[in-house]
Parts: structure tokens; sequence; C-alpha cells
């Protein structure tokens, strides 16, 4: 469900249903706008998934396990997309912003919409996210027959999966295992010291998935090069967020409640401005396992738009700070009373938890509460996975592609195939049939 200045709806995936929407609430003039904008993106995306994420890695083996292995569908890929859709393909690294004003849009709804997906999925507006991101996103949410998927028992299920299937394989994950520092000797990361005292050593190599300046603060100062350190320390951070956990009865809840929702306060005032934009996710709407009987858990937050400095030396247990919360989460509970219904009160809510970037920071042990790097597409590029100090890599967000699930799960994949042997890599391609 979206909640917009110019009304509400149910957004749908798929080619035609959003064009429905647009024209009851827009007009036909942006119906044409978005036309032309699919016509130009969806052809794209058979250049942009091509090549298999899973196929790339941090080294010259690139050669072999991506660009010769792939080289038929790619070739295969621009042959089908034409002239015109082979020139827009060498725009993937661009900014997206680029291909709209390429195409004259200026519906200042289609203009806002868009500028809202790229700040949900990468935490910049259009003229900082990269064209190949939106190219691969849209074509999943706009192709012909594309679907949404949500996992049985929850997102929980995912990790879960990848927990069990790293153990399968002799990996061991240890929680509560706080890491002090990473070891150093002889110019190489050779393991990492844990908060208790105890050593765990490396033996092919340390991999942080740290933010940047997380991961620098736990190094010796000594061990960095100062251009490094300089480089990490200018990085622009996106903000930090606001959250609300909930947990109520489902009863009086309007039916037919839908899993996610959007609430836009102000186009005017941009999707990335504080207190403007709010997503709800109500997950035990489809995991019913997810809550209690008879009851609902919900999530709300402000996505990286919450500046870290209004928090910054807040004493947590203060009464400024309680005094903080309550103001700063209201534009959530304003939301979620909006999207839930007349039959919703926050007063009988069995659960209320609100997070703040304080909480951002401890919890998730993220420099001032940040969402990631700002790196806008265009003016500067996502870091590499290697680091100034061999035998220490880096993945996340911090990391090529940037930020969000789908980028930060490549980072990782990359930084794996790179510790293994090129053959090593083309057998694991082989086995997962890709």
């Amino acid at each position: 469900m979206v909640y917009i200045p110019e009304g509400e709806f149910l957004s749908r995936i798929g080619p035609t249903e959003f064009l429905k929407d647009l024209e009851k609430y827009v007009g036909l003039e942006a119906v044409r706008e978005w036309k032309k904008l699919l016509d130009v993106v969806l052809p794209m995306s058979a250049a942009a998934t091509a090549l298999p994420p899973l196929s790339i890695r941090g080294d010259w083996g690139v050669l072999s396990t991506a660009a010769a292995r792939y080289a038929p569908s790619l070739l295969k890929s621009f042959i089908q997309i034409g002239p015109q859709g082979a020139l827009g393909a060498t725009k993937l690294l661009r900014p997206f912003s680029e291909i709209i004003d390429s195409l004259e849009l200026k519906n200042p709804f289609i203009r806002n919409w868009v500028d809202l997906l790229c700040f949900l999925l990468a935490g910049v507006k259009s003229n900082g996210t990269l064209t190949a991101e939106m190219v691969y996103m849209f074509a999943e949410w706009y192709k012909p027959g594309c679907l949404l998927e949500y996992p049985l028992h929850g997102s929980g299920a995912v990790v879960d999966a990848l927990v069990r299937g790293m153990q399968k394989f002799g990996g061991r994950l240890a929680l509560g295992t706080h890491v002090e520092n990473i070891l150093v000797e002889n110019g190489r990361a050779i393991g990492v010291k844990l908060r208790s005292g105890q050593i765990v050593r490396a033996k092919k190599a340390v991999v942080s998935n740290a933010s940047m300046w997380d991961t620098l603060n736990l190094l010796p100062a000594d061990a960095i090069p100062k251009s490094y350190q300089t480089k990490v320390k200018e990085t622009p951070q996106c903000e930090s967020f606001m959250h609300l956990h909930l947990g109520f009865d489902s009863q009086d809840i309007l039916e037919g409640l839908g899993i996610h929702h959007i609430v836009v306060n102000d186009w005017s005032r941009g999707v990335d401005a504080d207190q403007n934009v709010v997503l709800i996710s109500v997950p035990s709407v489809l995991g019913k396992d997810l809550a209690p009987p008879g009851k609902h858990v919900l999530h709300a937050y402000t996505p990286g738009t919450e500046p870290f400095g209004l928090w910054e030396g807040l004493d947590r247990r203060s009464a400024e700070y309680r005094g903080l919360k309550a103001e700063r989460s209201e534009v959530m509970w304003r939301a979620v009373e909006r999207a839930l219904g007349p039959g919703f009160s926050r007063e009988n809510c069995d659960v209320k938890l609100v997070g703040t970037p304080l909480t951002h920071q401890r919890f998730l042990r993220r420099n001032r509460g940040t969402y990631g790097p700002a790196i806008k597409a265009g003016e500067a590029t996502f870091p590499g996975h290697s680091t100034p100090i061999p035998q220490l890599f880096c993945c996340g967000d911090s990391t090529f592609p940037g930020i969000g699930v789908p980028a930060v799960a490549a980072s990782g994949a990359i930084v794996a195939n790179s510790l293994v042997s090129v053959s090593q890599h083309s057998e694991l391609l082989d086995a997962v049939g890709i």
C-alpha cells in the first residue's frame, strides 16, 4: 500500500497494473512517461542480468569465471536488445538520473517516484544510484510475469538456511562474540582478538563486514597507510534510522491488511528529508507463525533519514532522551495509524519499542548509526574488497556494489569467490547450475 499526497493505492508489480494507478491518481501524461521509461529500461535488463553475480571475483580470475564463461550469453543479450539497447547498456555504471534526463521525463510524480525507489534501494536518489541496480530491480518489479516472493516463516528463515549451509560445510557461527581488534603481524592480518581475550587465528584471511569506519577502528593505527585512513574518514555517510516495533491484537484491524506500506508526507521536501518517508512491515500478515494467535507484529522505520547529530552525546537514561524519542517517533505512530485504520490503538499495544540512531549504533555497531556510505554514482565508486593490509578483505555496504541487501549479498559472494582458486570457483558455479 502506498500513501502519498496524491492519494492511496495498492502498488502492484507487473507491466500494466501500475499504469492504472498512474492514470487514476496522476494522469495520462504520467502514464505516457512511465511507458517511455519502461521501453528503455526493460530491454537493458538483459545486459544487466546476463552476468550472474556469483561469477564475479576480485582478481584476474574473473576473466575465466565471468567474461569467458558467460561470453555467449552476454553476446546473445546484446544481440537481443539491438544497437539502441546496447548503447543504453553502456550507461549501466552511470547515475540512473541520466536515463531519466535523456528521455526528457518532466512529470513531477514520475521523477519523485523514481527517486523514492532509488532511495529505498540504495540510500541515495536517482542522481546517485547506479543504473545497473535500478535496471535489475525494474526487471524484478515490472517485467511481464514477475512475482514477489516471501520466505515461509519470515525472512529469518533465510538467515537460518544460510547458517545451516555454513555449518554443513564445516563453518562455525559464534554469537555474542565481540571482536576487539583485528590482529596484524609483519604487515599481514593474521586473526582477531575477542573481548574475552581469546585469539582466533585465520587460516587464509580475515573478512570484515563491518562498515569501513568500524573496520578502521579495529585496526592498529600504525598498520594502515595515512592516505587510506584519510579516505575512509572523508567518505560521506548516509543518516541513521528511527524504528518502531509493535505487538498488538489483530481482531480490530482492517480485513485484507497488506504486509508492506509506504507513507510519503510531502514530495516537495524530497524523499531523503527527515521525518518525511515511513516504511511499515507487518510480516505476521503472511507468516502466521511470526506472532502469537490473534496477534500481529509490526516494524516501522524512517529509511536512513534520521540525523545522528540530534542524538549525539545524549544519555540514553535521561529524560531528555526519552522526550526526544517520543517526539521523533510520532511520525511513525501517525503512519501506522493511517495504515492500520481506526481499529488500531497505540494505547492497547502489548509491545512498544522505539529505536533511535543511538540504538542503531549500539546494537548494530554502526559508526554514528549510519545506513552506510553516501557514495553517489558518477561522482565516486564504492571501494573494492581488498585492503592495504594483505589477508584482510572487506564486504558489506562499504564495498562494491554498495548499499542494500542484493548489493551486500553480492559483495560477500565476491570475497568468498576470491578466496578460492579459479578452478574451485568454476566447480562451484557448475554445482549450482549457473
